[in-house]
């Protein structure tokens, strides 16, 4: 992990701010190392270091921003001279008053908790990813392979003119393996968590045990396999059984998505888009069945995007977005709040130091219900079930939807069945979480989430978690790719 920054930037930060309304210095130091191996060659090393400021300053009711690398007296001096001018300009011209809305004061310290474990070197982790990789040829339909592992580490700190002093200290790890196979007439590929790297986490190296990541190379070659000779998914209205790789993706787009405040409020339409959630709708939208709850949950310590205060200062703290089926609560940190009037969370989170922070999903969760794998599957006279996305389209206001998913299996009369390929299915947000019928336990609950969350103006992209169990939904719109 990397370490604490340190406390000469606050007294330099403190005595440089000006005599303004509010000022704030948001500082992130991030490390990283991507490790690739691909068909047994070891890939050039990936490092990184980046660091760097956001100063913001609120006066006369304008805000503006200044982001810079230089940390010394003369580039913070620069920044927060452009920052109060664009302040100045501001003032009186946005749609925000930024004068009636009262940013905390926080203080305190978060870190990623890690096991005290020893870490292993970078020349065992190499050794593991091309012992992964070489298990992969297990037949000569193999044609691509790759095993990987993504490491980042991450220092901020959030300090105000006036007070407030966060420290948070994060560690983060990500691994990856795909297979493709081939036989001169068809492709299909078979990833451990997905295209979108599912099994992320923050912690140590016991990530790797938590997402199967030893032996996965043989296991994953063969379902890509499998799935090279099984038949197409069939096509018609079914039940589907989604598992937590595909429930990630649905909960993102279908439900994290649509109640973010700021798209609702308008800001995202003409990159991001809008959402078919309006305002009026909270308190009251049945969203889904009675078996749909859903909560903003930053204090799961594992979970990717888990975290103390959010990027305006705000003390982050578990909120249910959806109770019983019924939509109660929007995820807009403090500026959207003030505007909207709505209570909502706190998720102003910015990618990197370089960017002013927006509302975006942190930890999106469904809680686990009360069926098992097994009753789920006993109560299915026809039907699919679906894993791990690998290709998604859902239109601007994120209500209808096709998903396609890489491993099927078929249900019939209780019972799995053989596996199918190039399953897909496809329905409207606004009427597909009530057709839920079934939420599974935690024996069937999983961690994961995406590095990969692209949203904003200049371009922002964020980590994401999402924690599910596998859910059951009726008479879904289900087809095959032939």
């Amino acid at each position: 992990m990397s370490p604490p920054l340190p406390d000469s930037i606050r007294s330099l930060f403190r005595s440089l701010a000006p005599a303004v309304d509010f000022c704030s210095l948001r500082l992130v130091e991030e490390t990283s190392e991507y490790l690739t191996v691909r068909q047994d060659v070891l890939q050039p090393l990936s490092t990184g270091v980046d660091r760097g400021a956001m100063v913001t300053v609120i006066h006369r009711g304008g805000c503006g921003y200044a982001a810079t690398s230089d940390l010394s007296a003369s580039g913070l001096t620069n920044a927060i001279a452009r920052a109060r001018r664009w302040a100045e300009a501001s003032a009186g011209r946005s749609v925000v008053d930024y004068s009636r809305i009262s940013l905390p004061r926080p203080e305190g310290r978060y870190a990623t908790p890690t096991p005290p474990s020893s870490l292993p070197s970078r020349r065992e982790l190499i050794d593991l990813l091309m012992a992964e990789s070489a298990a992969c040829r297990i037949d000569s339909r193999v044609v691509d392979w790759q095993a990987s592992l993504w490491s980042v580490s991450t220092s901020q700190r959030y300090l105000t003119a006036d007070g407030a002093d966060v420290e948070q200290q994060f560690r983060y790890l990500v691994p990856n393996l795909s297979v493709s196979t081939s036989d001169g007439n068809d492709t299909q590929t078979r990833s451990l968590g997905g295209q979108y790297n599912g099994y992320c986490r923050q912690g140590g190296f016991e990530i790797l045990e938590q997402a199967g990541f030893h032996g996965a190379g043989q296991r994953v070659a063969g379902q890509a396999l499998e799935l090279l000779a099984a038949p197409n998914c069939p096509s018609g209205v079914m039940d589907l059984l989604l598992m937590p790789e595909q429930m990630m993706l649905q909960i993102h787009e279908s439900i994290g998505h649509p109640l973010e405040l700021d798209r609702i409020l308008g800001d995202e339409r003409n990159f991001a888009g809008t959402s078919f959630v309006t305002l009026d709708m909270f308190g009251s939208y049945r969203y889904g069945s009675e078996l749909l709850n859903v909560t903003y949950d930053p204090e799961r310590p594992e979970q990717y995007a888990s975290y103390g205060w959010d990027d305006e200062g705000s003390k982050a703290e578990r909120a249910w977005l959806i109770r019983d089926g019924v939509l109660e609560r929007p995820l807009g940190g403090t500026v959207s709040q003030a505007r909207s009037g709505m209570q909502g969370v706190a998720n102003a989170r910015a990618c990197n130091w370089n960017r002013p922070p927006i509302d975006r999903m942190a930890n999106l969760n469904i809680e686990a219900g009360d069926s098992t794998l097994d009753a789920m599957i006993g109560s299915v006279e026809r039907g699919v079930l679906m894993d791990t996305n690998l290709s998604w389209s859902i239109d601007d206001s994120r209500n209808k939807f096709q998903f396609g998913c890489e491993f099927g299996r078929l249900i019939e009369d209780g019972e799995l069945k053989g596996i199918v390929k190039n399953p897909n299915y496809r329905g409207i947000s606004a009427t597909f979480w009530r057709s839920l019928k079934a939420v599974g336990d935690r024996s069937t609950f999983s961690v994961m989430g995406t590095p990969f969350c692209g949203k904003g103006e200049p371009s922002q992209v964020i980590r994401v978690g999402h924690a599910s169990p596998a859910c059951l939904f009726g008479n879904v719109d289900v087809f095959g790719g032939a």
